[in-house]
């Protein structure tokens, strides 16, 4: 046998292992630390080495640098940016469709991660859509705040969020859904909307700027747009935002920004990991000071 033939043996072998690892594949994951619980999200891909991205509880999706599989178990150093901390390690252990594992802080601090494969959300055929649902015909009655400052309240028919506040949140929760919902960004505005209370649709004041993931329409870190049809700030916008298991299309003020195009996983800030549950729409309320009107969703029939 040549040396070249039995380097490139010793490769493939070395890349079907890697191919087939349990651990490979998109993980959503809760990480408990006391009385508190936080999501995150991990997604691994099979090379030589192995990749992988991983969304902390804030933030925005951050590639993996010296990431380890050896069989079942896989281990890497928190990504620089992630909020968990600066200097800490991530280890794991995948039986099937579980993963077990923990944060490990230098000072010794271990917080248990517990992690399910994320489901893969697919549709057959296209959806039949029921009844449109004003979200706001009740006023704020059909709504909740998720911490203890409420600056949101209604003026004229318009939502309207005044700093400091929190992000709020619907009673009624959906899973494949039409969402038609105006926006007003005041000058370096900066909010979200969040389908299913997992994936944020960015909301910011971003005229006659490139598309970006972290930008105005796209799924924060996740997804980026392919066009940026955003108006000056103080103008009223229009987003009609479709989500069909995993699959998502925006259109922003009559132009599609994003068609069909999958979510890989959740996004920083997200309620919590349970991708494969109903959610309820979150609108983000704890950067700038926002105005919402004509929030109409219409869910799609079993």
């Amino acid at each position: 046998m040549s040396r070249a033939f039995a380097l490139l043996l010793a490769f493939s072998l070395a890349t079907a292992a890697s191919a087939q690892s349990p651990v490979t594949g998109r993980w959503d994951l809760t990480v408990t630390g006391g009385p508190t619980q936080w999501p995150m999200w991990l997604e691994v891909s099979a090379g030589t080495p192995p990749t992988g991205r991983l969304q902390g509880r804030y933030g925005h999706a951050l590639a993996l640098r010296g990431l380890v599989i050896e069989g079942p178990q896989l281990r890497f150093p928190m990504p620089g940016g992630a909020p968990e901390s600066e200097v800490q390690e991530f280890v794991a252990v995948v039986t099937g469709d579980e993963l077990l594992g923990e944060l490990i802080h230098p000072s010794g601090t271990r917080l248990p991660v517990h992690g399910k494969r994320a489901p893969v959300l697919s549709r057959v055929g296209e959806p039949r859509w029921g009844e449109a649902v004003d979200l706001l015909a009740g006023g704020l009655g059909g709504w909740t705040t998720r911490g203890a400052n409420n600056g949101w309240g209604l003026e004229a028919g318009d939502l309207v969020n005044t700093p400091p506040s929190s992000d709020l949140i619907s009673l009624r929760q959906f899973t494949d859904f039409k969402l038609h919902i105006e926006v007003n960004v005041p000058p370096a505005g900066n909010s979200g909307i969040y389908l299913r209370g997992r994936h944020e649709v960015q909301v910011q004041d971003d005229y006659g700027k490139q598309p970006d993931d972290r930008g105005m329409g796209g799924i924060y870190g996740q997804v980026s747009p392919t066009v940026l049809p955003a108006a000056p700030p103080g103008e009223w916008q229009v987003f009609d935002i479709t989500l069909v298991g995993r699959h998502v299309t925006v259109v922003l003020n009559g132009v599609t920004m994003i068609d069909r195009a999958e979510i890989p996983g959740i996004t920083g800030g997200a309620l919590d990991s349970d991708e494969g549950a109903p959610g309820p729409i979150m609108l983000q309320g704890d950067h700038s000071g926002i105005r919402y009107r004509n929030i109409r969703i219409t869910p799609a029939r079993p």
